[in-house]
């Protein structure tokens, strides 16, 4: 317990370093792993492995977005029980929450396998490419049961006190991808299929390690048989605060299914393969952000518990800070090098030429995303979930969606591109978003005045001494 209490006591520019930096070099490092997919893909197998590999990662998405469904409501609502001091209740969000990842797990698992074609052509899957999607995803669906679970157990486990530990699980299964993509790709010569294989078992490694750390009898939140009693009202709060990441992430996978029949339409399959690498490109930048708000998300949601709101801001502002910088960073490496960026993927120089402007255009306002997804993680971190979904959805589904069959037609009645729409689309709607999360931060100044208490979401009839 003395680990967690620290988040009231101990400076925030501290506590964020102890925090975000173990979040950080996980989200890095996991990163880094799907670059490496790509990179062996790309330079042992072939551009269109990429791109078929790029039609998998909505699918992906929509796996992620589960384990962010659970993950982040279990771990949120975790962070602020504990400032309330109610380690009973903690144990009741480990247990429950684990009830919603069998659930989820089982479900996409099975959907997924039962239509598994109709999926991969939903999301742009052509003749040239469904062969690569289909061999990798056969492989991993069932890993994905355990990368959902590892995303809600490294998640408490932060929560819970154990920042770096939590690192170190997910870090580790990250570092054995990338030696299983060497070993599987370019020894073996397994192909897309290595990929999947090495992503596999690196999960189910991950999962059962975190699965450990609840079992180990110094861990102060354990598993425990109360736990495990459905409550409808954990259930509720959970995915109540988990369905902005999930939304967003579900929404993204969406997107990226028209993008891509937009892509096709205009630029054909090179132009799907261009989009992966420099969506990759933009999801590391993205990834580093999200793991700054992962170090914010126990600080905040604990002294929004506790009451301290004075804490509360200075943490916000903390975090904006270093996003907004990692944007900056991002947005510039993008604008001057993107050839040499691409080149670390493909040597095919027309997939390279067709990725260099997607590359200025898709990252050139990457400081108003950092803004944007800062503003959504921190409501979400203390039970504004409403407030969250909005901010989250409010590019991809309220501006996206429309603008880009709207932008690239207009364009190509103008006697433009219609690829270099797709591309305009992207950038407007990068604004557009960030003008709405300013909108709504602002009208949710009253979090950060003094004497602002927290709403408990807690049935009566559980209401009592703190235990």
């Amino acid at each position: 317990m003395d680990n967690v209490q620290q988040l009231e006591t101990k400076p925030i520019g501290t506590l964020l370093l102890q925090y975000a930096l173990p979040a950080v070099i996980t989200q890095v490092i996991s990163s880094v792993y799907n670059i490496v997919d790509r990179v062996f893909l790309g330079q042992y197998v072939g551009a269109l492995a990429i791109a078929g590999l790029a039609i998998t990662m909505p699918i992906m998405n929509i796996i992620h977005a589960l384990g962010s469904l659970v993950g982040v409501g279990a771990s949120s609502r975790m962070s602020i029980v504990l400032g309330r001091k109610d380690v009973r209740w903690a144990e009741k969000i480990l247990g429950n929450s684990m009830l919603l990842t069998f659930f989820f797990g089982f479900l996409f698992v099975s959907g997924g396998y039962l239509f598994m074609d109709r999926i991969l052509e939903m999301f742009g899957a052509s003749q040239d490419t469904i062969g690569y999607a289909r061999e990798y995803m056969l492989i991993v669906l069932p890993g994905m049961f355990f990368t959902t679970m590892s995303f809600n157990l490294t998640g408490l486990i932060r929560a819970s006190g154990y920042p770096t530990k939590s690192m170190w699980i997910m870090a580790g299964g990250a570092i054995l991808n990338i030696f299983l993509d060497a070993l599987f790709i370019s020894v073996l010569g397994w192909g897309i299929a290595g990929a999947a294989w090495a992503t596999t078992i690196s999960m189910f490694t991950t999962a059962i390690v975190a699965v450990a750390h609840f079992v180990m009898p110094r861990s102060f939140i354990r598993f425990k048989r109360h736990a495990w009693a459905p409550k409808l009202y954990i259930f509720r709060n959970v995915l109540l605060i988990g369905m902005s990441p999930f939304l967003m992430n579900f929404a993204a996978s969406f997107v990226v299914a028209l993008l891509n029949r937009q892509l096709i339409r205009y630029g054909g399959d090179l132009a799907v393969g261009a989009y992966g690498v420099v969506n990759t490109f933009g999801a590391f930048l993205v990834m580093f952000i999200l793991g700054l708000c992962q170090g914010m998300q126990p600080i905040a949601g604990y002294n929004y518990g506790a009451g301290h709101n004075h804490r509360l801001r200075e943490v916000f502002t903390l975090t904006m800070k270093v996003s907004l910088t990692v944007g900056v960073v991002g947005a510039l490496l993008a604008m001057i090098i993107p050839r040499l960026i691409l080149r670390a993927f493909t040597d095919s120089e027309e997939l390279i030429a067709i990725g260099i402007p997607a590359m200025r255009y898709l990252n050139v306002m990457m400081p108003l995303i950092a803004f944007t997804i800062t503003n959504s993680q921190f409501f979400q971190s203390i039970d504004k979930p409403w407030i969250a979904i909005v901010t989250s959805l409010s590019r991809q589904v309220l501006f996206l969606i429309p603008l880009m069959f709207v932008i690239p037609y207009f364009m190509v009645q103008a006697g433009g591109d219609g690829l270099t729409g797709v591309w305009v689309t992207c950038t407007t709607c990068d604004v557009l978003g960030a003008v709405l999360a300013a909108a709504l931060l602002m009208s949710q100044r009253k979090v950060f005045r003094p004497g602002y208490v927290a709403p408990v979401r807690k049935p009566r009839k559980e209401a009592g001494p703190k235990e």
